[in-house]
């Protein structure tokens, strides 16, 4: 993916009053300002030696829920749109999670710079931006080189779950998965959903038009 093309268009969304009075008074105490400096997660997830990052959160209520449910864990999220970023800074708030931090910035930009290499259990993609029309498949998110980028921050055997309702593009992310070395696909083809994972808005948006949900489960091979 030629670096220059994002996978995302910025859109000045409609926020609440919510979303925006989090996105002032908690931005301080869990955004992580984006820099070239490498993430002590050691210091940043405090007695947690496990960390899971979200690319694109959407509004972050999966992303809660799963760290009220695994409290042990680290929880990196990455998102670009800041109404997202207030739910979620609303959410941490209300369920009081000291598991989770936010950086608002470009995931592949985040991923090279911020995290160490071989430092995270794992990494979840949950529905991201189908781009459907044929001439914007490059802007998709889930290419070679991304996708390099990501196994290269698994720890082995950490993990890269990716989820879409879009069956041409779930079929292309289980090619470009199974098309990378340091990655193993132990299911031969789609995997079956955790049970962890929560229903997202996506999901039932997705399921409303009677779109197929696809789960792709990768484990990074111990080279």
């Amino acid at each position: 993916m030629n670096p220059d093309i994002r996978s995302y268009v910025l859109r000045r969304g409609r926020m609440t009053s919510l979303q925006e009075r989090s996105l002032a008074n908690l931005s301080k105490s869990y955004c992580i300002p984006f820099s070239d400096a490498r993430l002590d997660f050691a210091e940043l997830f405090a007695g947690r030696s496990e960390v899971i990052v979200e690319i694109g959160f959407g509004m972050g209520d999966a992303t809660a829920q799963i760290a009220a449910e695994n409290p042990k864990q680290g929880f990196l999220g990455i998102e670009v749109f800041e109404a997202g970023v207030g739910k979620l800074l609303s959410e941490i708030e209300r369920r009081e999670l000291c598991n989770v931090k936010i950086v608002i910035h470009d995931a592949r930009e985040v991923l090279a710079a911020m995290v160490p290499d071989a430092s995270l259990a794992g990494v979840h993609i949950f529905f991201p931006d189908p781009w459907p029309k044929k001439r914007h498949h490059k802007r998709r998110l889930i290419q070679p080189s991304f996708t390099r980028l990501v196994a290269e921050k698994l720890r082995p055997g950490g993990y890269l779950y990716a989820v879409t309702d879009w069956e041409d593009y779930a079929e292309q992310i289980l090619s470009v998965l199974g098309s990378e070395p340091l990655l193993a696909n132990s299911h031969g083809g789609y995997a079956t959903r955790r049970e962890w994972r929560p229903e997202t808005s996506f999901e039932r948006k997705g399921q409303r038009k009677s779109h197929l949900i696809r789960e792709v489960y990768f484990v990074r091979k111990d080279m």
